[in-house]
């Protein structure tokens, strides 16, 4: 099974994609780790990633996708989630083809859905408490960098819904709930 997890930024996606991975043994694609991974690799397409990032380049929809397709090729799972990737249409268009080549289909999107003002509660208070207790917070958790981080994922990402919606393939989740709530709605979704 291949799934998209769709969301905001703090919407909840890396941990409902935890719990996938430790309890049906699939392997999360997170094209961050993925890029992080290949800079420090040494293989070919990990000395691409690395020259284009050291020169503060953006890394093109070629190269995630040749990073996929690595996955694909190597990686034994009882399917992937996508995590991060599709941003955009032609990204998505460029993973359907992918999939569509390795004999692979794209089994479900889920897009956890978030009310905006309380993602940003949520965000900032979860922030306030870890800086209260001397844990590590990120330095764009707070209120103004949060909105600025869902407009760009709003301007990028949100066509997918409706693209993947067109396609039967989109479902939604509540992503404010109770973890285990979120847990059990999804994988009431995925059977």
């Amino acid at each position: 099974m291949n799934i998209i997890l769709l969301g905001p930024p703090g919407a909840g996606k890396g941990t409902q994609a935890r719990f996938l991975v430790e309890e049906r043994g699939m392997v999360q694609l997170s094209t961050g780790d993925m890029l992080r991974a290949a800079k420090s690799s040494g293989s070919e397409m990990g000395r691409i990633v690395a020259d284009v990032m050291d020169r503060g380049g953006l890394v093109t929809d070629e190269i995630v996708i040749g990073l996929i397709r690595e996955q694909l090729e190597t990686v034994k799972a009882n399917g992937f989630i996508f995590d991060g990737f599709p941003r955009t249409l032609a990204q998505a268009d460029a993973l359907g083809d992918l999939l569509a080549e390795k004999g692979e289909s794209l089994d479900a999107v889920i897009e956890l859905e978030v009310n905006d003002e309380v993602l940003v509660e949520r965000i900032v208070g979860r922030a306030a408490e870890a800086a209260a207790a001397g844990q590590p917070v990120r330095a764009d958790d707070n209120a103004e960098s949060m909105k600025v981080r869902l407009m760009e994922y709003y301007k990028k990402t949100s066509p997918l819904i409706g693209y993947y919606y067109a396609k039967g393939q989109l479902t939604k989740v509540d992503g404010l709930g109770e973890i285990a709530d979120v847990k059990a709605a999804i994988a009431a979704k995925l059977g």
